[in-house]
């Protein structure tokens, strides 16, 4: 039986390396309301989960990172200094490229031998990519004696997976997995990154339901909607000229210019544009502890990422549906890039037991799949275990 905790996974790294590392952690997130509005400079309301990746750490005498994962049999090689490293479609992509972006911007890296133990299932939704990130960011800086500060640490990481990986992804995932606070959900503004902490109220759990149907972000679909949104931008900016992105167009300034937009470009950018405004109302909600009119907020949201956006898929659909017919749920929605992967529902604590035994049998019945659920208090954001 396989000892998943941190000193089973320190055994493990010195039976391969014969070595004592050093280990961090990077938790996954989940996104209670704010999707696809991030690369468009708008709000967005994650969470941290308890579920994490893991990174244990070495230093080596010469220039090589050698990489290993508890879950592929495969070992990868670079060198820090001679190698033109390039991404291959591989899990180790999301390695490599932080120690490629680290380095091209200036961080001089030790070498290291490096073992990558995941928890946060792979297509899911809950940003694995960005947790695979973060805790290779803060092993390798580590590492070579180097501090970096928080906000600097998720830039650089989305940056691996903008420009190394070839996903056109926001500040979110990194944002969360490395400066989240316990107990707290984050309003964050993408563009300046202020951030306002909103505290859970303590009767309250996320409920993740993973639909067993995976999605890839790096696909076209997701950097399609992205062009999708630039183009609503470059039209709406000849009435508009001040305007940067979506999140400088009001909901008042769309519907006047509307006409100015083919069908599909202006429904890509209602969904950003309302999505931005219930970000702010949730945020409101959730401060005033009314559940109610949070979950409401949820609810429109899947909706409009299902229409509008089209990036659901029945799956999630019939996830959700299933949820609100349950005791004790406030609101559901799909989160995540889409195309599969996870819902988050706000449960009544006293509920979840029930909430977690119907949906499982009513999806399974349903679909032939056995669905994923757990339960997760917003967890803290990445660091060192001692």
């Amino acid at each position: 039986m396989t000892d998943n905790t941190p000193a089973g996974l320190r055994e493990e790294f010195r039976q391969l390396f014969g070595t004592d590392p050093r280990i961090f952690r990077a938790p996954g997130r989940v996104n209670l309301i704010g999707e696809h509005t991030d690369y468009n400079d708008g709000f967005v309301m994650p969470a941290a989960i308890e579920q994490s990746v893991w990174a244990a750490i070495s230093p080596r005498s010469d220039n090589r990172l050698i990489i290993r994962s508890t879950s592929f049999s495969d070992t990868v090689e670079i060198n820090l200094e001679t190698e033109d490293v390039r991404a291959r479609q591989h899990w180790s992509d999301y390695v490599c490229g932080v120690a490629v972006i680290l380095a091209g911007a200036g961080y001089h890296l030790r070498g290291a031998n490096l073992l990558i133990r995941g928890e946060v299932p792979i297509g899911s939704g809950l940003s694995s990519s960005a947790a695979v990130e973060v805790a290779t960011a803060l092993a390798l800086l580590a590492n070579s004696g180097l501090s970096v500060g928080g906000p600097e640490v998720a830039k650089l990481c989305r940056r691996a997976e903008n420009e190394f990986v070839g996903a056109r992804v926001g500040i979110m995932d990194q944002f969360i997995s490395r400066l989240a606070r316990s107990g707290h959900a984050l309003c964050l503004d993408c563009r300046s990154l202020e951030q306002r902490w909103l505290k859970l109220p303590p009767d309250t759990s996320l409920v993740i339901c993973n639909t067993m149907v995976a999605h890839k972000h790096a696909g076209n679909e997701y950097n399609t909607r992205r062009q999708q949104c630039e183009e609503g931008v470059r039209l709406l900016s000849r009435s508009l000229p001040g305007i940067r992105a979506l999140r400088d167009v009001t909901p008042a300034q769309l519907q006047l210019h509307a006409r100015a937009l083919p069908a599909t470009i202006l429904k890509r950018c209602r969904h950003v544009v309302l999505e931005n405004a219930r970000v702010c109302d949730a945020a409101v909600a959730l401060e005033r502890s009314d559940l109610a009119g949070f979950g409401h907020l949820m609810r429109e949201s899947h909706q409009s990422l299902r229409d509008d956006y089209e990036v659901s898929c029945a799956e999630l659909d019939l996830m959700v549906a299933l949820a609100e017919q349950q005791e004790g749920v406030y609101g559901s929605r799909m989160t995540g890039g889409g195309f599969g992967g996870c819902t988050i529902s706000l449960v009544n604590s006293a509920a979840v037991a029930e909430f977690q035994r119907s949906i499982s049998a009513s999806y399974a019945a349903k679909t032939g799949l056995e669905p994923q659920i757990w339960t997760s208090f917003p967890a803290a954001g990445a660091q060192e275990i001692e």
